[in-house]
């Protein structure tokens, strides 16, 4: 099955540049593109792709709301938002949002292949400059955001282990070799951690790890 995407960016010469790396791809289809985020909810509502790639900084309605609009009125849209180094109070913003992946603008082609393909698959994705940048945010913190431990008791035991390791970045493969589980069982385990924290993506269980205090910066 081929993978559709929509192209979200301000300026042409970025967006050709992208159908240029994803149209070379067999399972990959770039179905549409839009150069502000009021453009991008219209074209995504009409078309339906799998993944949109959405840059923040753009006239009129920038991508940080549009990405909210999307997801308000559809959560299964998978997002990733396109950053560069000096956009991390955005970053954190598009994180609580529910946006399914960051990457940076300067990815290697292939870097940018792979997300697509990890975020329509249901994974989350971020890149590992702006991971370390979101976790010196949340070390910055004295305390947590948020403590939500009335939240946290309806997870299992299993399942905080689960919400543990999610936030210290492994996968599903490495979890279970962690917890002696198979990875069928960890992804069970995940979907339930969603459910019942009201979350999206791994990536926003990340999140909620780190601002409910479960997971401190530095901690293994």
């Amino acid at each position: 099955m081929s993978i559709s995407v929509v192209l979200v960016d301000d300026e042409a010469m970025v967006r050709v540049g992208l159908r240029m790396v994803l149209s070379g791809e067999p399972d990959i289809t770039v179905v549409g593109e839009a150069s502000d985020g009021d453009q991008a909810v219209d074209l995504v509502t009409r078309t339906r792709p799998d993944v949109v790639l959405m840059d923040i900084r753009m006239q009129r309605v920038d991508g940080l709301e549009a990405s909210r609009r999307l997801l308000a009125a559809a959560p299964d849209t998978k997002i990733i938002i396109l950053t560069t180094f000096d956009e991390d109070e955005h970053v954190a913003a598009a994180l609580r949002a529910g946006v399914s992946g960051f990457l940076l603008k300067i990815s290697p082609p292939e870097q940018l292949v792979e997300g697509v393909r990890s975020v329509a698959a249901g994974r989350g994705l971020l890149d590992p400059a702006v991971t370390l940048r979101v976790i010196r945010g949340f070390a910055a913190q004295p305390e947590p955001v948020r403590l939500r431990s009335s939240e946290l008791d309806q997870l299992t035991a299993r399942e905080i282990d689960v919400l543990r390791l999610v936030a210290e970045g492994l996968t599903n493969a490495e979890i279970g070799g962690r917890l002696f589980l198979g990875e069928a069982t960890v992804k069970t385990h995940l979907s339930r951690v969603l459910m019942k924290l009201n979350l999206r993506t791994r990536v926003q269980a990340v999140v909620y790890a780190y601002e409910s205090g479960l997971v401190r910066p530095g901690e293994r």
